[in-house]
C-alpha cells in the first residue's frame, strides 16, 4: 500500500485539516513528546530555507525523531548530477518521511509517487506549500475562533505566491470573502480565479487597500519574490508597491490580526511590529505545532 504523502492542501479532506488543527492545539500545550523515537526523517531542500526547515526540525526534535538530509543542494550528489527519481530512491532506503523542497514545480508529486515512504511538500516552486498552509489556518482559528465567514486580504505576490494559492484553495472549503490586492504584474491567476467562481465564492480584486483595510478580519502580506523574476527590471518595478505601515492601522477591526509568511523584505514596515495585530511572529512560532501535528498524522502516530 502507498504511503500517504501530502503534496497539496487538497490531499486532506476538511475533516482531516481540522483533525490536524485540533492536534496541533494539543502539542502547543504539551510541545515535548518522545512520539517518534526511533523514527527519522529525511529533511531534502534543494532550495534555501530557514523558517520552513528549522521548524520541522524543531518539531522533529522535540518529537525524539533524528533528521538526515541537507540544506544546500550543492552539498548533496546532486551537484554531482544525480536525478531527483534516484536520490528520491536512496533517501527512502534511510528514512521514515521525507521532507522536500524543490524549485520545480511538480516536483513533490513526482517524489511521492517514487518513495517507498510519506513525502511532505515543504513548497515546490510557484505551486503549493501545505504546512504553510496548516499554520495559516491554525493561526487564523486560533486568532479568530473560527475558519468561517472571514474576509480575507491577500496583498502583494499573487502571481508567484504558493503560499496565497494554498491557502486560497483551503479556505475554500469555508464562507470565505477574498480581496486579492496586487499590481497587474502579480495578479492572481486565472486558474485559481476560476476554482473561486466554480464554488460561488465572493472575490475582489484590487491595485490598492488603504481606502478598504478596516473590512479585513485577516490581512495576509506577501513578499514579492525576487528569484521568481526572469528579468530583474520588472522585478524593480513591483518590489515596494505596498507597504503595510502602523498608521494604516487605526479604523481597523478590533479582531483583525496580520500573517506573513516570511520573510519580509519592505511590505511591513517595523513599526508594525509593537502592534498587537501583527501575528507573523507568533505565526512563525505556530509552524512547530502544526508540523508536530502533520508528522505524527501522516506516521500514524497519535
Amino acid at each position: 500500500m502507498k504511503p500517504r504523502s501530502l503534496v497539496s492542501i487538497d490531499d486532506l479532506n476538511t475533516g482531516e485539516i481540522l483533525k490536524i488543527l485540533d492536534l496541533a492545539a494539543e502539542f502547543e500545550k504539551e510541545p515535548v513528546q518522545k512520539l517518534l523515537e526511533g523514527k527519522v526523517v529525511a529533511t531534502l531542500f534543494f532550495e534555501p530555507s530557514t523558517r520552513t526547515r528549522l521548524s520541522f526540525e524543531s518539531a522533529i526534535n522535540r518529537l525524539g525523531g533524528k533528521i538526515v538530509g541537507f540544506s544546500d543542494a550543492s552539498s548533496s550528489s546532486v551537484s554531482k548530477g544525480e536525478t531527483l527519481h534516484d536520490t528520491i530512491r536512496m533517501v527512502s532506503s534511510y528514512s521514515d518521511l521525507i521532507v522536500m523542497r524543490h524549485p520545480i514545480e511538480g516536483s513533490a508529486r513526482f517524489a511521492s509517487e517514487i518513495a517507498s515512504v510519506p513525502v511532505i511538500n515543504a513548497g515546490d516552486g510557484a505551486n503549493q506549500h501545505p504546512t504553510q498552509t496548516l499554520l495559516d489556518m491554525y493561526s487564523i482559528r486560533k486568532t479568530q475562533g473560527t475558519l468561517d465567514g472571514l474576509n480575507i486580504f491577500m496583498v502583494g505576490d499573487l502571481k508567484y505566491g504558493r503560499t496565497v494559492h494554498s491557502l486560497m484553495m483551503a479556505m475554500s472549503r469555508w464562507n470565505t470573502t477574498f480581496n486579492f490586492i496586487s499590481p497587474d504584474e502579480l495578479k492572481m491567476p486565472d486558474e485559481f480565479k476560476l476554482y473561486l467562481e466554480n464554488l460561488g465564492l465572493r472575490y475582489y480584486e484590487h491595485s490598492d487597500f488603504t481606502d478598504i483595510i478596516s473590512r479585513a478580519d485577516i490581512i495576509y502580506m506577501t513578499r514579492v519574490q525576487k528569484e521568481r523574476f526572469s528579468d530583474p527590471i520588472e522585478y524593480e518595478k513591483v518590489k515596494n508597491v505596498y507597504v503595510l505601515k502602523n498608521a494604516m492601522l487605526a479604523n481597523t477591526k478590533p479582531n483583525m490580526r496580520i500573517l506573513h509568511p516570511l520573510p519580509r523584505v519592505n511590505e511591513i514596515h517595523p513599526d508594525v511590529d509593537s502592534n498587537p495585530k501583527a501575528y507573523y511572529f507568533e505565526q512563525a512560532l505556530n509552524g512547530v505545532y502544526t508540523r508536530q501535528a502533520i508528522l505524527c498524522s501522516l506516521l500514524g502516530i497519535k
